[in-house]
């Protein structure tokens, strides 16, 4: 795709309407390509380069390079908008693409649902848990990972590293995949010590540095010596907490090189997996799945490796339990849990299965958690 192409992807569809390119709804023009051969689009709300939620995207895009038959085209810096509709129309338009990844939550809503309603013929998989059976069409779908097994992970090793005793949660928004990665990461750290609390502060935005990097600066000011985070790059995070000589875990890519010496690991996101089986699944002409989950095991999500400041008592429990939820028999969430107003949201008989409905809707912090999620 040329710079021009690439600048001018989100207009092409008003400069076309004195009709020269005009196309009927859900039609798009044929090339003459091998039944196996599928252009798939990518779209960014951020830059791919972000240490953060569009590079891991972008770092899966890139594994289908490897895929024979397959064009990628990409745009990055997409905001939540009618620009996002614009992006797709011209990439089934111009482009030829017959699958599109809206990456980003804004996009499923309206803007995806109508593209889809407008263009039947053209698949949309969308990254998060808005999807509903019986609800939304059937040429649309979402994938995510269990990530919050990560963040489980990544409270196992801040629980071994911390003198404090508190660990600090720079979110974006209180919704239910930003809950359980709050919650699974302070159970991972109880499951060393039940005294460790973590103070969680949301930001309101998906990317926002100054925010992100005043809240920071608050939790350590407040005693937190481990941070981590849900926002699109964590990259302010890292570099603002390793600055101020905090330990950090990361989320959605490695920021192990922003902070070599104070990163503890890190939950990210193995796309490339998953997009991979999609597109595999396009060739072939089969379904697609409308709803797709996946944890550890399954090839979802990987860990960042152990950073030096781990000590060697948390290097066998963060092994440990890796190797126990690579089998699937671990639950982050077993009972009893409380959350943080006293009240009992998993009773001690109960253990979520990763793919519970129940934790797609999950609404509350769990016991020890400083903050709201009003």
């Amino acid at each position: 795709m040329t710079n021009l192409l690439s600048m001018n992807r989100r207009h092409f569809l008003q400069a076309s309407a004195a009709g020269a390119l005009a196309l009927t709804p859900g039609l798009m023009p044929r090339r003459a390509l091998a039944e196996s051969a599928l252009t798939v689009g990518f779209i960014y709300v951020g830059p791919k380069d972000d240490y953060g939620y569009n590079q891991a995207h972008a770092e899966g895009a890139a594994a289908l390079k490897a895929v024979a038959g397959v064009t990628i085209v990409e745009e990055e810096n997409v905001p939540e908008t009618v620009d996002v509709q614009k992006t797709m129309e011209s990439m089934i338009n111009l482009d030829g693409a017959t699958l599109i990844f809206p990456t980003s939550f804004g996009y499923f809503d309206p803007h995806m649902l109508a593209m889809a309603a407008k263009y039947p013929d053209i698949q949309f998989r969308h990254c998060g848990g808005l999807w509903q059976e019986g609800k939304n069409p059937a040429n649309t779908g979402s994938y995510f990972g269990y990530i919050f097994q990560g963040q489980y992970l990544n409270g196992v090793a801040a629980g071994y590293t911390s003198k404090s005793k508190k660990l600090g949660f720079v979110a974006a928004k209180p919704i239910p995949q930003v809950l359980q990665n709050i919650n699974a990461f302070l159970l991972g750290a109880r499951s060393v010590d039940p005294s460790i609390t973590c103070q969680v502060i949301f930001t309101g935005e998906w990317s926002l540095a100054v925010k992100e990097a005043e809240a920071t600066n608050a939790l350590i000011d407040q005693g937190a010596d481990v941070i981590t985070c849900h926002v699109d790059s964590p990259k302010v995070v890292v570099e603002t907490a390793a600055g101020r000589g905090a330990f950090v875990c990361g989320y959605h890519a490695n920021q192990s090189p922003l902070a070599p010496e104070k990163y503890l690991t890190g939950a990210e996101w193995a796309w490339g997996n998953v997009y991979t089986d999609f597109v595999k699944k396009a060739q072939a002409g089969e379904k697609l799945g409308n709803f797709v989950r996946g944890g550890l095991k399954d090839g979802f999500v990987k860990m960042s490796p152990l950073g030096p400041a781990v000590p060697a008592e948390g290097r066998t429990k963060f092994d440990a339990t890796l190797a126990e939820m690579m089998t699937g028999a671990f639950s982050v969430f077993k009972g009893p849990i409380k959350d943080n107003k006293g009240n009992v949201v998993v009773t001690a008989d109960k253990s979520y299965a990763e793919d519970a409905i129940e934790l797609e809707s999950m609404a509350y912090l769990v016991e020890g958690v400083v903050g709201s999620t009003a």
